[in-house]
């Protein structure tokens, strides 16, 4: 960050609170994988603010900034947006700390116990959030998803062909996604965005929401990146979130379980493909090789999700035989 912006920073907040800004002092308070930087802001009186630093040139704040006032207004713990300058890319956000969910993943009974408390929160944003503000979640957004797998891990960082199962499989994957009853998804419900203030839990970085199958987020948040859960206990965490579902109608009688369970590994195998890809573009593209780290997880994930769906053995066959022995080998050479 150059001097000239966190001068310019410095000073609009100085502005929203009538300070002087030899009075403001702001400590970073962690990044992420876009260019936006979190810096925290403590006010005379005590109290404390995260400052966002968005670059409009390559971050536009302005869906962040309407999905968060819509959800806070619905009663969602978001949040709340204190003031914003979506020109200069600049906000001034509700601390929710420095604790999200994962530093609690400490052993089985707190992992079962926070999972649960993360699947109602899940239930709370689709029985809350209107879907129709947001952008769809429809064919053409999952098939540039799935290809970024094809295109970044195979042929740019592997320079592996594309197997000859994989249109099949692409195809059904979207049929199953498309299929599910359409909720606000939060896209990427992962325990990173998930914070712990006062045994509460807040959901943050929501910009990339969009109105979507009602498993994605269940999927994003037990086949995320800091626990593997074997195929018994995924299948009880689905059906509890399956039967509460039910319960309050966002889900009807004309999905059974087994046919949810089913469209959840579906969309888990989704998820894992694109998130391949993307790691393998952060590193090729934005050269931040930190992410390669987590690809055997997600492969992991891959192959839990693709051994639930038998249909798809020939491509399950060649994730087994071809593509990770490549991805080890290829991570060995990235070591050396």
């Amino acid at each position: 960050m150059s001097s000239s912006r966190i001068d310019a920073l410095t000073r609009w907040v100085a502005e929203q609170y009538g300070l002087n800004r030899a009075n403001i002092t702001l400590t970073p308070a962690g990044g992420d994988a876009s260019f936006r930087r979190y810096f925290r802001l403590m006010l005379p009186c005590g109290t404390s603010r995260i400052v966002m630093d968005a670059p409009p040139e390559q971050e536009d704040s302005t869906p962040f900034v309407a999905i968060g006032r819509r959800w806070h207004a619905a009663g969602l713990p978001v949040p709340n947006i204190h003031a914003c300058d979506l020109t200069a890319g600049f906000l001034l956000l509700d601390d929710l700390g420095d604790t999200p969910l994962q530093a609690y993943f400490t052993d089985e009974p707190s992992i079962q116990q926070y999972h649960h408390q993360a699947l109602a929160l899940i239930a709370q944003l689709q029985n809350r959030a209107n879907p129709n503000a947001l952008p769809a979640y429809d064919a053409a957004l999952l098939g540039r998803e799935l290809d970024l797998f094809p295109e970044w891990c195979l042929q740019q960082w592997l320079s592996l062909p594309t197997p000859e199962s994989w249109p099949a499989l692409r195809t059904q994957l979207m049929d199953q996604a498309l299929e599910q009853p359409i909720v606000s998804v939060h896209r990427d419900f992962d325990a990173m965005n998930i914070m712990v203030l006062d045994q509460r839990l807040y959901i943050i970085d929501f910009q990339d929401a969009v109105a979507g199958p009602i498993s994605y987020d269940v999927i994003s948040l037990l086949r995320g990146r800091y626990w593997r859960f074997s195929q018994e206990q995924f299948n009880q965490l689905a059906h509890a979130f399956y039967q509460q579902a039910r319960q309050d109608g966002r889900l009807t009688h004309q999905t059974s379980e087994t046919a949810f369970i089913r469209q959840c590994h579906a969309m888990a195998a989704q998820r894992a493909l694109k998130v391949l890809g993307i790691f393998c573009r952060l590193t090729l593209r934005d050269h931040k090789p930190g992410y390669l780290a987590r690809l055997p997880h997600f492969m992991d994930h891959l192959e839990d999700s693709l051994g639930a769906l038998p249909q798809h053995s020939d491509f399950s066959r060649w994730v087994r035989d071809t593509l990770r022995p490549a991805i080890t080998h290829r991570l060995t050479d990235a070591t050396l």
